[in-house]
C-alpha cells in the first residue's frame, strides 16, 4: 500500500542537527588537518581539495533526476554515508592520492546531499499532519543547521588545544560517526509520500520544461546575489575588523557567535509570524536590509570602539534580520515554482546559486578588499539594491498560489 502521510517527524531535525555536528566539528580543520597529518605541502593540499569539489559540479543534475526517480530520502542517507566514510577516510590518508581520493568522496557527498535534502523536506512537509508551512520546515532545518554548526565548532575549539595527531584523527572520527549517525537515523526512521511522475517527465524532459522556466530560472539568478551576500559576514568580517577598523581580533568571532545564536533560536518563530505576506516581498525586505548592512559597514573605518562596537552590532543585526527571512522563504518560493513532479531537478538546479556563490564570493571581496577596504560593502550594496528591483520585477510573473505559505496549503489540500 502506497505512503500517503509522512512518518518520523521527531527524528528528521534532530538528525539534521547531528548531521551539522559533524560539519560543525571538521569545518575548523579543514586544510589544516592534512598539513598537521601528512608531509604534503599546503598549496598542493589546497589544489587537490579544490579539484576534487570542481569534479562533483556536475553531480546536481543527476541528483535531481534520481530524487525525482527513486525519491529523495534514499539519497540523503546515502550523501551521509558518504560523508561519514569520507571522514574515516581522513585519518587513513598520507599522501596526495589519498587526499584526493577522501576528499572527493566526502565532496560527492556534500553535492548529492544538498541537491536533495530541500526536496525530502519539501516532500516530508506534503505527508505530514503538521500545520507547519514548508516555509516553518525549511527554517526548522535551517535552525537544525546553525545550531549543528556551532556545537561543533565548540566542540573542536575546546578539544583542539593539545597540537597531537590523536586529537586530530578523534575529531575526524567524531565527525564520521555523526554523519553515519544521522544516516542511520533517517533511513530506519523518516519515510515520505512518493510523488507521482507523469508520462511527460520521462527522460530529461522535466530539465527541458525547467531551462524554459523563465520565473524559476530568473529567481535561481537573483537568489545567486543573496547567497553570495548571506556568506560575506562570515567571510568577510575578521580581515575587516582587523585590518580595515584597527580593532581587536576577538571582536569578529563575538560578533559572528551571536549571529549564529540568533539564527539558531529565531528562524522558525520568525517565519511563521511572515505567513501573510508575500513571499516576493519577504525576500525584497532581505535584500533592503543587506544593502544597508553593506552601507553601514562601508561608512566604518579606525576609531574608538565607543561608536565602532555600536554601528557594527547594529549593522550585524540587520545582517542577521535578512538571513533569517531569506533562507526559509527563498527556500519554500523555489519549491512553490517547481512542479511536483519534477521537483527534485528543480530544487538541485536552485543549489547552483549557492554553488556560484561559492566560487565568486571569495574572489570579489578580496579584489575589492585589496583597492579600498569599504569597496567590497559598496559593491554589495548596489548589487542587492538591484537584486531588489529584479524581485519586485519577478513578482508580476511569480503564480498567485505560489506567493504565500497559506495560499498554498489550500490549493494542496484542494
Amino acid at each position: 500500500m502506497p505512503l500517503t502521510r509522512s512518518r518520523g517527524g521527531g527524528v528528521l531535525i534532530p538528525a539534521l542537527v547531528v548531521d551539522s555536528v559533524g560539519n560543525g566539528m571538521f569545518m575548523p580543520l579543514a586544510l589544516l588537518f592534512f598539513a598537521r597529518l601528512t608531509e604534503v605541502p599546503l598549496t598542493l593540499i589546497g589544489v587537490l581539495v579544490s579539484l576534487a569539489n570542481a569534479l562533483t559540479l556536475p553531480i546536481p543534475v543527476l541528483v535531481g533526476w534520481l530524487a525525482d526517480r527513486v525519491g529523495p530520502l534514499p539519497l540523503v542517507v546515502g550523501a551521509q554515508f558518504a560523508q561519514g566514510l569520507g571522514y574515516l577516510a581522513y585519518t587513513w590518508v598520507d599522501g596526495p592520492v589519498g587526499i584526493f581520493l577522501s576528499s572527493g568522496l566526502v565532496a560527492l557527498g556534500v553535492r548529492f546531499f544538498w541537491s536533495s535534502v530541500f526536496t525530502a523536506i519539501a516532500d516530508f512537509a506534503d505527508g505530514s499532519d503538521s500545520t507547519m508551512s514548508k516555509d516553518q520546515w525549511f527554517a526548522w532545518a535551517n535552525m537544525a543547521r546553525t545550531a549543528g554548526l556551532g556545537i561543533g565548532g565548540l566542540v573542536t575549539a575546546a578539544v583542539v588545544t593539545s597540537d597531537q595527531d590523536v586529537v586530530y584523527r578523534g575529531v575526524a572520527i567524531g565527525s564520521a560517526a555523526c554523519f553515519l549517525l544521522a544516516g542511520l537515523a533517517i533511513g530506519a526512521f523518516v519515510r515520505a509520500p512518493r510523488r507521482a511522475h507523469g508520462a511527460s517527465d520521462a527522460g530529461d524532459g522535466g530539465y527541458r520544461a525547467m531551462l524554459r522556466d523563465r520565473p524559476f530560472l530568473s529567481f535561481t539568478g537573483i537568489n545567486a546575489v543573496f547567497a553570495t551576500t548571506s556568506m560575506m559576514l562570515a567571510l568577510g568580517l575578521p580581515i575587516f575588523v582587523v585590518d580595515a577598523l584597527r580593532a581587536p581580533a576577538w571582536l569578529a568571532p563575538v560578533v559572528l557567535v551571536g549571529n549564529t545564536v540568533a539564527l539558531s533560536l529565531l528562524a522558525a518563530p520568525v517565519v511563521k509570524r511572515l505567513a501573510p505576506f508575500r513571499r516576493t516581498r519577504v525576500i525584497v525586505a532581505a535584500a533592503g536590509l543587506w544593502a544597508v548592512w553593506c552601507l553601514l559597514f562601508a561608512a566604518l573605518g579606525p576609531g574608538s570602539l565607543v561608536w565602532v562596537l555600536p554601528v557594527l552590532l547594529v549593522a550585524t543585526a540587520l545582517f542577521t534580520a535578512a538571513e533569517l527571512i531569506h533562507a526559509p522563504v527563498s527556500m519554500a518560493l523555489a519549491t512553490a515554482l517547481a512542479p511536483p513532479s519534477a521537483r527534485g531537478r528543480y530544487l538541485a538546479s536552485f543549489q547552483y546559486s549557492f554553488t556560484v556563490a561559492g566560487i565568486v564570493g571569495p574572489a570579489f571581496f578580496t579584489s575589492l578588499f585589496e583597492v579600498r577596504h569599504w569597496l567590497p560593502w559598496l559593491a554589495l550594496a548596489v548589487v542587492n539594491a538591484l537584486a531588489l528591483l529584479a524581485m519586485l520585477r519577478l513578482e508580476r510573473v511569480v503564480p498567485a498560489s505560489a506567493q504565500r505559505a497559506r495560499d498554498e496549503g489550500a490549493v494542496a489540500q484542494g
